[in-house]
């Protein structure tokens, strides 16, 4: 009865992702075609294929998809593996305890360990509680969505082999999470940012709200107990199948939205906003946050402004959505105190925004035509 239940939630979860792409690739297909004529009796219907605004609407939405489809299966595959494979035991040793090394230390941890972005806030909450320095855990969990070679890899083909795109991402991304991760340091004690001292052991054995969706915030631990190879490979499928429909409807949305912004608003109106070198970048810092869109796939929406907003915004975008959007923001609020969340994403604001307005006023576009 359990696997039947498990199959048809699988089943479900593939078809609420392929639905929504396989009707705008009918629509985007239908709209390639010429007009149709069909006369009937004292009715002629003429079908508007030509319509730029749905057909503008539908190449926008399914490049995104379509683009950004391998960089999802890929990094869920190894977050899955990761989530599988890798205790936070194992983190804390391999990070320093030193100020400034075990922030840089915690930084460069995605380059090794590609965690997700919608998995990171359970793990870094867990490696906080069992004793790593706070400045060193805010570092981790902001910097390792960024650094993931997966999401380092996926910037360099959304923004066409663009090098400089991914440098500055990178470069810009570890500098800002480690002074975020100092000054929340600085200004609490990891003993005073949780709601309540909650037994871990308790936490993996209840699932809260503000766990990933995809259930790999928990560590596999049991996995030591299963030997054969068929349960490790079942287990990697049942977390990627899982965090594919986690992710997979934030990028529907994000792409959806994305899309639907570029063809209703004037292009006149979007201009206006997006070459203003100050409301370009609050716009999409906006945008990164509401959208709350997998950092593996955020720079397939981010290359769609290119052209319409400055290269500050769109650097913004890509550093502050990894490290805080809305749905992190509901994942630290089961745990941590509400002071302590408002503080955090106004230090992430203001570093972001800083960044951005630095980029666009030091003349820097990383080789975008704007």
């Amino acid at each position: 009865m359990i696997v039947q239940k498990n199959k048809l939630a699988k089943n479900f979860i593939m078809i609420s992702i392929c639905i929504p792409i396989l009707t705008v690739l009918c629509l985007s297909i239908s709209l390639l075609l010429p007009p149709l004529h069909f006369s009937l009796p004292n009715i002629q219907y003429t079908f508007l294929r030509q319509n730029k605004m749905i057909q503008g609407f539908s190449t926008i939405f399914l490049s995104i998809i379509l683009e950004a489809f391998p960089f999802i299966m890929v990094g869920t595959i190894l977050s899955s593996m990761i989530q599988i494979f890798v205790s936070e035991e194992t983190l804390t040793k391999i990070i320093p305890q030193n100020k400034f090394l075990g922030s840089l230390g915690a930084a460069l941890t995605g380059l090794i360990f590609p965690i997700c972005d919608c998995a990171i806030v359970p793990v870094a909450r867990r490696l906080i509680k069992k004793g790593l320095p706070l400045h060193i855990g805010i570092t981790f969990m902001l910097s390792v969505p960024i650094l993931n070679p997966v999401v380092l890899a996926s910037t360099y083909y959304a923004f066409s082999n663009n090098i400089y795109i991914v440098i500055i991402r990178g470069l810009l991304g570890i500098i800002g999470a480690m002074i975020i991760g100092n000054i929340i340091g600085s200004i609490y004690n990891k003993d005073t940012i949780f709601k309540n001292k909650i037994d871990m052991n308790l936490q993996h054995h209840h699932k809260h709200m503000g766990e990933c969706q995809c259930g790999c915030g928990h560590s596999h631990h049991n996995l030591g107990k299963k030997h054969n190879l068929r349960s490790i490979i079942v287990e990697i499928i049942d977390h990627t199948t899982i965090e594919l429909h986690d992710v997979g409807k934030f990028i529907i949305i994000g792409s959806f939205l994305s899309a639907l912004m570029q063809t209703v608003i004037p292009r006149k109106y979007i201009l206006l906003v997006g070459h203003d070198k100050i409301y370009s970048i609050l716009v999409m810092i906006g945008l990164a946050f509401l959208l709350a869109v997998c950092s593996e796939t955020d720079a397939f929406i981010a290359r769609t402004f290119v052209g319409q907003f400055t290269t500050g915004s769109i650097i913004a975008f890509l550093i502050f959505g990894p490290m805080i959007d809305i749905k992190n923001t509901l994942m630290l609020s089961t745990t941590f105190k509400t002071t302590f969340i408002i503080k955090l994403i106004f230090a992430i604001f203001t570093v972001c925004f800083t960044i951005g307005v630095l980029v666009n006023y030091l003349g820097f576009n990383g080789g975008l035509i704007l």
